[in-house]
């Protein structure tokens, strides 16, 4: 049952990765990339595609992005992309929800069909957190989710609790309110980018940079990287 399953979600996850590709693909016009002319028609067309019909256009991103996180998609994309589609707040909210869903659907699967192979290739690589998340796996972690998973790839990030069991609720909880600052920055740099192409007659690195739309975030992630070190070091070190 668990090996079918496992082909299942396998193969779900190649067919939805490959059909965005195509899609994405066969809608770029490969000789105008660098005509910067285009990327503001894209812009305008995704502005009036999404304006014509927001909340079944929010449906259809909810939905697609729950299924990515559950089939170990990267999180980042979905943080930019719906950044530039619906705002820094509708955004923010958006791949809150959905990727905190996603990722406890994974999770539920994970314990349920492959905890021991999670455990027999896991446990011994990450057994120094195992007894610290014991401790007070809410609080430990939300702090994890804080400080983006210990530099963890995103998919793995989300299997780690199967090592200790983890409450669902805890997780649900712990991740959303530990995923609001990296996503409410990275949402608000998305939202940069698409406000910079929409008014800017052509492109300049440093005029994109020097956007406050962009800087400030980026100031704002920088903190967070430099808070999220000390945090690691108090909470996660080996010497501790």
């Amino acid at each position: 049952m668990s090996k079918n399953l496992k082909i299942f979600l396998g193969v779900s996850y190649l067919l939805i990765l490959f059909y965005f590709l195509y899609f994405i693909f066969t809608s770029i016009e490969v000789n105008r990339l660098d005509d910067f002319l285009y990327y503001k028609e894209i812009q305008s067309d995704l502005e009036t595609y999404i304006s014509t019909n927001t909340l079944t256009n929010v449906i259809y991103f909810f939905v697609f992005s729950v299924i990515w996180v559950t089939l170990l998609g990267f999180g980042s994309p979905i943080l930019i992309i719906s950044g530039i589609l619906f705002g820094q707040i509708i955004g923010t909210l958006i791949s809150l929800f959905s990727i905190s869903i996603g990722a406890l659907i994974l999770y539920s699967i994970g314990n349920f069909f492959f905890r021991d192979l999670v455990k027999s290739l896991l446990e011994k690589k990450f057994n120094k957190y195992i007894q610290l998340f014991q401790k007070n796996e809410f609080f430990y972690f939300f702090i994890y989710r804080f400080i983006g998973g210990l530099g963890i790839p995103f998919g793995l990030q989300n299997l780690i609790p199967i090592l200790f069991g983890m409450k669902k609720i805890n997780y649900f909880f712990a991740s959303f309110f530990g995923f609001i600052p990296g996503f409410f920055i990275i949402n608000t740099i998305g939202a940069g980018l698409n406000n910079y192409i929409s008014v800017a007659d052509s492109f300049s690195m440093i005029d994109l940079i020097f956007t406050p739309e962009i800087y400030l975030p980026i100031i704002m992630f920088s903190i967070l990287m430099f808070f999220s070190i000390i945090i690691k070091k108090k909470f996660f070190d080996d010497t501790n």
